[in-house]
C-alpha cells in the first residue's frame, strides 16, 4: 500500500479551500490525468505496439505528424468530450476547435493542449510530453468558437504538463504554487513527490538551439556569448548548455535544478512571429514557471499578458531562473 497523496486527493483537498467550488474542475482534471496515463502507456510501449514512425499527414502548422501525435490527440479528445465539463477543446494538431458531439452536456471550461510535445524525439526514445491549459468559457457559451479561446495567459485556471521520461510525471499549477506527481505504475496513480516546486533564482545552465545563432538578434547573441565566455567573461562563471528539443523536458529540468530556456525570435522565423505556440505551449508553461518563482518573457513583454490574436499564434519564449531571464530582458531594453 502507498502512503502518499494522490493527485485526485490533492486536488479535492485544494478544492475544499475554494468557496463555492462545485467539483466540476476536479472531475475535468481527473479525466486529463487519465488521458496522460493512456498516452504514457502508448509512449512506453513504442515499437512493441507499432506506434512509432510518421503518420503520413501534416498538422495545421505544416509539420509532419507522427503516429503518436495522432493517437495522443485522439486520446485527449475522447477522454474529455463526454464529461459535461467543457464548452470547447482546441488542439495544436487541429486547425479549428473540436466540436463537442451533440449528445454530450456542456460545461464551463475550455481546454487547449499540445497532445505530444517534442514528438521528433519519439523514434530515438528521448523524453516527450503533453502540455495543457484550462480556461473558463465566456458566460453563456456552450459551443466555444476560436475567438472564445483567445484569452491572455493570466486568465488560465490551470496549466500543466505530463513528462514521459524514465518515470512519468504530472506537474501542474492552479495559481497556488507548483506541484509534481509521479506515476506509480503498480497502482496506476499519480503520487505527490515534488510538493511546492521552486526554480532557483541563479543558474549556470542554458538551453538554446545553437544552430540558429547566425539568425539571432543582438541581445540574445550578447547573452549567449557572455555565457560561452565563462569565468573569463563578464558573467564570471562557467555555463553548461543543454538542448533536448522537447519543451516539456527543458522546463522540467529548469523546475528541478534551475536554468534558462530560450527559443527567441530570429530572422528565420520572424515572419511567423516565433517558434512556439502561445496558447498550447507558451502560456501554460509560463504559468507554471511564474508560479515556481521564475520569469517568462518574449524578451520584450511578459508572455502571459499577450492578448492572443489567433488560436495558433506563435511567440518567442525566454523562461526560467529569474536572474538570468531578467538579464536577457535588460539586454533587450538596451538594444
Amino acid at each position: 500500500m502507498h502512503n502518499g497523496t494522490t493527485v485526485t486527493q490533492f486536488i479535492i483537498e485544494e478544492q475544499r479551500h475554494i468557496k463555492g467550488a462545485t467539483g466540476e474542475f476536479t472531475a475535468l482534471l481527473n479525466e486529463i490525468v487519465t488521458a496522460c496515463k493512456v498516452i504514457s502507456n502508448a509512449v512506453n510501449h513504442g515499437a512493441l505496439v507499432g506506434v512509432l514512425g510518421s503518420a503520413g499527414s501534416e498538422n495545421v502548422q505544416g509539420e509532419t505528424q507522427k503516429k503518436l501525435d495522432v493517437i495522443s490527440n485522439e486520446v485527449f479528445l475522447k477522454s474529455i468530450e463526454w464529461t459535461g465539463h467543457v464548452a470547447g477543446l482546441a488542439s495544436e494538431e487541429m486547425d479549428d476547435p473540436y466540436p463537442i458531439p451533440s449528445q454530450y452536456p456542456r460545461g464551463k471550461y475550455m481546454v487547449v493542449f499540445d497532445p505530444l510535445d517534442g514528438s521528433s524525439n519519439i523514434d530515438v526514445n528521448i523524453s516527450v510530453g503533453t502540455i495543457f491549459s484550462i480556461l473558463r468559457a465566456p458566460e453563456g457559451i456552450t459551443d466555444a468558437k476560436a475567438e472564445d479561446f483567445l484569452q491572455p495567459g493570466t486568465q488560465q485556471v490551470c496549466g500543466g504538463y505530463a513528462l514521459y521520461g524514465p518515470s512519468t510525471m504530472l506537474v501542474l499549477t492552479t495559481g497556488q504554487g507548483v506541484n509534481g506527481f509521479t506515476l506509480d505504475q503498480n497502482i496506476g496513480e499519480f503520487i505527490l513527490t515534488h510538493p511546492n516546486m521552486r526554480i532557483p533564482e541563479q543558474t549556470q545552465e542554458f538551453a538554446i538551439n545553437m544552430s540558429n545563432s547566425r539568425f539571432w538578434e543582438a541581445p540574445v547573441k550578447r547573452y549567449i556569448d557572455e555565457c560561452l565566455a565563462g569565468k573569463t567573461g563578464p558573467r564570471g562563471k562557467d555555463f553548461n548548455m543543454r538542448w533536448v528539443a522537447s519543451m516539456v523536458a527543458e522546463v522540467h529540468r529548469i523546475l528541478t535544478r534551475g536554468g534558462i530556456f530560450m527559443y527567441p525570435i530570429d530572422e528565420k522565423i520572424r515572419s511567423k512571429g516565433g517558434k512556439l505556440r502561445l496558447m498550447y505551449e507558451a502560456n501554460p508553461m509560463s504559468f507554471i514557471v511564474e508560479q515556481a518563482g521564475g520569469m517568462s518573457t518574449t524578451g520584450r513583454e511578459r508572455i502571459m499578458e499577450i492578448a492572443p490574436e489567433n488560436l495558433h499564434q506563435r511567440v518567442p519564449v525566454i523562461l526560467g531562473s529569474r536572474e538570468e531571464v531578467q538579464t536577457v530582458i535588460d539586454y533587450h531594453k538596451e538594444g
